[in-house]
């Protein structure tokens, strides 16, 4: 399969096809895991030669990792331009939290592939920094230091690192929903995580001051 000419870049975006495998691809993993799944699965699945789907993709690890890479650059977009209609840092982390749990939680396949079946893969991990998520982390980086020069958060906050927390949070939150055994909204968790990640845990001047006064 090593001598297939693919199709280019444009090429993907305009006859569907590229989507339609990608979409069979989530249903196909998300049901029999990554691991038990084959191309043949895929191609049945999306209803097209196994030799059709070679022509988007290298192999099973390159669906995976394009999948992760195509939904993040949906995201992205939305996101972005989701934040260009507010000026308010705090309303745009609020979007950026809402946006990614509301995403997942409308799409519990979209959500397996995405918190388990990626994990399953050694390559996939092996390129995680080479996806699409640095991207991401530096968009949730942007609105923390646009909040740091509009005085909304700390001046020696590391924006970093609160990025990667942040992300984490947002990652943990929604494989607990994926692997729990109860139904819930998972875009219900966005107010508690943002509680959270915007007022910590320590008790405030407030609240200490009255606590010391009884």
């Amino acid at each position: 399969m090593a001598s297939v000419r693919r199709v280019s870049q444009p090429q993907r975006k305009s006859n569907g096809k590229y989507e339609a495998i990608l979409r069979s691809a989530i249903k196909v993993f998300a049901g029999s895991g990554f691991f038990n799944s084959k191309v043949a699965d895929v191609a049945r699945e999306a209803g097209v030669a196994d030799g059709t789907v070679y022509l988007y993709f290298k192999n099973k690890d390159d669906i995976l990792v394009s999948i992760f890479n195509y939904y993040m650059e949906e995201a992205l977009a939305a996101g972005k331009a989701s934040l260009a209609r507010t000026d308010d840092p705090i309303e745009k982390l609020r979007r950026i939290v809402h946006a990614h749990l509301e995403r997942l939680g409308r799409d519990r396949n979209l959500a397996i592939v995405f918190q388990v079946e990626l994990r399953s893969s050694t390559k996939f991990m092996e390129q995680f920094s080479a996806t699409k998520v640095t991207e991401y982390l530096d968009l949730i980086r942007s609105v923390l230091e646009e909040g740091q020069q509009h005085g909304a958060f700390r001046s020696e906050l590391n924006t970093k690192v609160a990025a990667k927390v942040l992300f984490g949070a947002l990652d943990e939150m929604a494989t607990n929903w994926v692997l729990s055994r109860k139904r819930y909204s998972l875009a219900s968790t966005a107010e508690p995580l943002l509680d959270v990640f915007l007022n910590g845990i320590g008790r405030t001047r407030a609240a200490k001051q009255s606590a010391r006064a009884n």
